[in-house]
């Protein structure tokens, strides 16, 4: 393997992207960076706020339509590890247009391995993929567990997962599979749960809670799967697969409430019921001993030092963010 991995980061712009970026650059490594839309507001981007010894190249490009640019950049720069963040990534949004989740996450990503594949340089394709490809869970799920996906987005996922998995077997694809579930830190939208929250509390804006927060997740800072995510691609075997996680659990209405009671507001004022979004997963326990026994990693962040980064983050840009989009907003 290269003694100093060159770096591509595709999806860069999107939370996990934009932190391993810079989890990269904190390094010092030179990372080539892309995604379909320019760069958003630098609250997203924590290589814009902070000095980094490294640097983040950035280009527009889109899978669905810059094949042919990304492939131009890819054979001039030869990078020797590309981290795919690229996808459509919303679980619920994808029932209203579930042919844009397959033009994107199947078709134009097996467009894309297509050209990937035929590169010698290539040493590693690390592929940023999810536990929603396992539909509905219960205890603790190892990376064997068979493929039941629930949603038009789990469906997208899995497919371009299974694709892939041919051509790690017919073609010997340097190919690498990460999952994670409930990243959360600094920078991240503010549709999400945790920014949402936070944001909420700070400007008195009623939170929404879809099934009353019953669902039990496991959340884990995106520094941390970042750090993960650079030990998979270095030193992970190709063709395997591995989850990243915590082993803390908490169901969102406690995480809510312990946010909410953090910044010294009413939960009940605050936080107004909802029904459960269709095809939602209940839990996610994703077994992460096969990381840690093998590379060594842990996780480091609590929830709780977690989420007083992210007040700190919000104080930081309270004057911008309120203004920025509270909702996702789709991108065909």
């Amino acid at each position: 393997m290269t003694a100093s991995p060159r770096f591509f980061v595709l999806g860069s712009n999107s939370f996990s992207g934009a932190t391993f970026a810079d989890h990269l650059a904190a390094l010092g490594h030179d990372v080539l960076a892309a995604s379909r839309s320019p760069e958003p507001h630098p609250a997203f981007l924590p290589y814009k706020w902070q000095a980094r010894p490294g640097r983040v190249r950035f280009s527009v490009l889109d899978i669905n339509r810059d094949l042919d640019a990304l492939d131009a950049l890819l054979r001039r720069e030869k990078p020797t590890h590309v981290v795919n963040f690229a996808a459509q990534s919303m679980v619920a949004e994808s029932w209203a247009n579930p042919e844009q989740w397959m033009t994107t996450n199947v078709v134009s990503t097996v467009r894309l391995h297509e050209r990937l594949r035929r590169m010698d340089w290539l040493e590693r394709y690390v592929h940023v993929t999810t536990p929603e490809v396992y539909g509905h869970t219960a205890g603790w799920v190892g990376e064997d567990a068979p493929f039941a996906p629930s949603t038009p987005y789990a469906v997208s996922r899995a497919a371009a997962d299974m694709s892939l998995a041919t051509y790690f077997a017919q073609y010997g694809f340097p190919v690498l599979f990460t999952r994670a579930a409930n990243v959360y830190g600094p920078g991240q939208r503010l549709y999400r749960v945790i920014p949402r929250t936070i944001l909420s509390a700070l400007t008195g804006r009623t939170l929404c809670l879809h099934g009353g927060g019953v669902s039990v997740r496991s959340f884990i800072h995106m520094r941390d799967v970042a750090a993960a995510t650079l030990a998979i691609a270095t030193g992970g075997k190709v063709g395997e697969t591995y989850h990243i996680a915590t082993t803390a659990t908490v169901t969102v209405r406690e995480l809510v409430a312990m946010i909410v009671e953090r910044l010294g507001k009413d939960f009940d004022a605050l936080v107004e019921l909802a029904p459960e979004r269709p095809g939602k997963d209940n839990a996610y326990r994703l077994d992460s001993s096969k990381l840690r026994t093998t590379l060594g990693w842990a996780d480091r962040i609590t929830l709780d030092q977690g989420v007083d980064e992210i007040v700190g983050w919000a104080h930081d840009f309270v004057a911008d963010l309120p203004r920025l989009p509270w909702d996702y907003e789709h991108k065909p």
